[in-house]
């Protein structure tokens, strides 16, 4: 499977323009945890490390490992206290029992070989570890409005998202897929982030439809041009709080 987010400008822009959400997503985590502090939290596809750096309030020593070797890049010079990897989940760069938290941010439905990665975290994962899977869809209603989903949904007929990307998954999904693993608690959640009408347009620039209309021919400041001329009809001239859903997975090891 191709991955999407492998190029400098993708890693550019999750740098610059990517909404606060993996924080909120892992307070949330923590809470499940019972605020247990972890030895070792590993990212799995950690991008520019937007959800590597909150991990620290899980764990003491925080790895990212990609394999994007643009977005490594990236994460090494925003995040230079943690340590990135180029690697990839079907093979982990890990000791056997070394890790105690596995945390995948909406990086395993890109795996090469989903399959072959259940096998890899059981091994690096330590006694009593576990494997939090989120991820979230791209912000496209309102929480205090209506609006927002028309525009997005012109926004993607221009732009219409590159099919077969991705793997679907969910904690239903997971409680299938993880062979060797048990779903422990799986949710789905709708986060609130107030975002200005410029930080979205710059956010919707970081879109995967936006790669695949640039990588076909498209102009980039075209597609900034219109979306700077649209969004204010959708949130006038103020900042506004969207909404992003996803789901939390948190799983274990089964029981031989």
């Amino acid at each position: 499977m191709t991955n999407p987010f492998s190029d400098v400008r993708m890693a550019a822009g999750y740098a610059a323009a990517r909404p606060p959400v993996h924080p909120r997503v892992l307070a949330l985590l923590h809470d499940w945890l019972a605020g247990r502090r972890h030895d070792v939290a590993v990212d799995v596809g950690c991008g520019a490390g937007l959800s590597t750096q909150p991990l620290r309030t899980l764990a003491t020593t925080c790895v990212g490992f990609d394999p994007a070797e643009a977005m490594v890049r990236t994460a090494r010079r925003l995040h230079p206290d943690l340590s990135f990897v180029a690697a990839a989940a079907e093979a982990m760069p890990f000791q056997t029992g070394s890790v105690d938290l596995l945390a995948a941010a909406g990086s395993l439905n890109y795996a090469r070989d989903l399959e072959a990665v259940w096998p890899e975290a059981r091994r690096v994962l330590a006694p009593g570890g576990c494997l939090a899977v989120y991820d979230f869809a791209t912000a496209r209603s309102f929480a205090d409005g209506d609006g927002l989903e028309s525009w997005f949904e012109t926004f993607t007929t221009r732009h219409p998202y590159p099919a077969g990307q991705a793997t679907p998954l969910s904690p239903s999904i997971l409680a299938e897929r993880a062979r060797g693993f048990r779903v422990e608690r799986g949710e789905d959640f709708a986060i609130p982030i107030t975002l200005t009408p410029d930080f979205f347009v710059d956010y919707m620039l970081t879109e995967t439809n936006v790669r695949d209309a640039v990588g076909r021919g498209a102009v980039v400041d075209d597609i900034r041009a219109w979306c700077g001329a649209t969004i204010p009809g959708a949130f006038g001239q103020r900042a506004r709080p969207v909404l992003f859903r996803g789901y939390l997975a948190v799983l274990r090891v089964s029981k031989a």
